[in-house]
């Protein structure tokens, strides 16, 4: 079975990354999600729409695959108003909806032009703008962003934040940094099954077991100790095992406690002075490690 007992939601409004090892089910999620493989049981819906209805959940989703199609030997406004009207768009509306595409995608400039003549960051935004034409109300990405340089991750990872803030995008990749940095939530699915799920601060948070926050400071450490006792009873603090008696490191079992707010407070009861504040937690790549196995 490639994929088990997955149970997941994704609002609207909100990017959520998909991560997992090779083989974990990812390509058989958005596969099952976009239509193009029946479950063999269970149910999902897509803007309430339920899987049985194939051609209803397709006109609701958007799908970039990672070697997104094109007609390479046609201008880019050309290829987009073909893919409009492959998805029945009236001839009325489709240049508007073409040039509303455009605008978002930042393709102004290079309506005129074959595809053939992009570069991989123009023709991975193609993509991108041909998967909204039929305005759907989710958009599922995967691997965007392999093979663009720096600087076109960083356009399209702006681009697809921006999208996300009026659609659902479930977005698959490998580069766990770009997931961090372009998702709100991020599930980690590994052997078929839901290993985790979570912002990337509550999977780090779980992965400590807490929050921890390192504080460097000036001023009387004594004071700070008790006042934060005061406000916070469940709080560990301890040194950070060196002999600097400035150097506070504080532990709750809580990862929502507000370690910082209170920490501030705390120093300005105490008279003392915060020279540095730092929250430790573990890295998206510890938590991927530790749900997977360390799975390759």
């Amino acid at each position: 079975m490639a994929v088990g007992d997955l149970s997941f939601h994704v609002r609207k409004g909100e990017v959520m990354g998909l991560l997992g090892p090779n083989g974990a089910g990812k390509s058989t999620t958005l596969m099952m999600l976009t239509g193009f493989l029946p479950p063999s049981s269970g149910s999902a819906t897509v803007a309430g729409i339920s899987l049985d209805d194939t051609l209803g959940i397709r006109r609701q989703i958007g799908y970039l695959p990672e070697n997104a199609p094109s007609y390479t030997d046609l201008d880019v406004q050309s290829h987009l108003r073909f893919v409009g009207r492959m998805h029945g768009l009236p001839v009325g509306t489709l240049q508007e909806r073409v040039a509303a595409v455009a605008g978002l995608c930042g393709l102004q400039e290079v309506l005129p032009r074959r595809i053939d003549e992009l570069s991989k960051g123009y023709r991975q935004r193609v993509g991108l703008a041909a998967s909204m034409l039929h305005d759907p109300q989710c958009l599922i990405l995967d691997e965007p962003i392999t093979g663009l340089d720096p600087n076109q991750i960083v356009e399209v990872r702006r681009l697809i934040r921006q999208i996300g803030e009026h659609k659902t995008v479930l977005l698959s990749s490998h580069v766990l940094s770009e997931v961090q940095a372009a998702c709100d939530r991020i599930m980690i699915i590994d052997q078929g099954r839901l290993r985790a799920i979570g912002t990337p601060a509550e999977l780090a948070g779980q992965m400590r077991g807490g929050s921890v926050l390192r504080l460097r400071l000036k001023g009387e450490t004594q004071q700070m100790e008790r006042q934060l006792q005061a406000r916070l009873p469940d709080v560990s603090i301890h040194s950070d095992g060196t002999d600097k008696p400035d150097v506070l490191i504080l532990q709750h079992a809580d990862p929502e406690a507000q370690l910082a707010e209170e920490a501030f407070r705390a120093a300005v009861a105490a008279d003392a002075v915060i020279l540095e504040m730092v929250p430790e937690s573990a890295t998206l790549e510890d938590v991927f490690r530790r749900m997977t196995g360390g799975r390759a």
